[in-house]
């Protein structure tokens, strides 16, 4: 069963950083795509950045130059530098992994899995 499970989250003040971690469980000998959300109360979780096996990375528009993901493929695990916050940036952050894939030929566990977010304040 796979399980996700983000950490890091905390209170900043306006300008500062956090790093955010991600970490897939359940996919033994498999490797998934990695992705970052977030959801302001009251409004709609959107995209923020998504990194592949290969490491290739996509960036919302909103994030690009502040935001940062990465990931540690050995140990299933994502991560994401947020810099340079607004209070508007205030919100739950989650994680969500996709489209595993295995080097060793075996079936992974297809599907998408959320994490239960982790939350994210900034204050101005």
């Amino acid at each position: 069963q796979v399980q996700v499970v983000e950490s890091g989250g905390g209170s900043v003040q306006a300008g500062g950083s956090l790093r955010l971690s991600c970490t897939a469980s359940g996919y033994d000998y498999c490797t998934a795509t990695m992705s970052w959300y977030r959801q302001a109360p009251g409004k709609e979780r959107v995209f923020l950045a998504i990194i592949d096996y290969y490491g290739s990375r996509v960036y919302a528009d909103s994030v690009k130059g502040r935001f940062t993901i990465s990931r540690d493929n050995d140990k299933n695990t994502a991560y994401l530098q947020l810099n340079n916050l607004n209070s508007e940036e205030t919100a739950v952050y989650y994680c969500k992994s996709e489209n595993p894939i295995s080097q060793y030929g075996i079936t992974c566990p297809r599907g998408d899995y959320w994490g239960q977010g982790t939350q994210v304040t900034v204050s101005s």
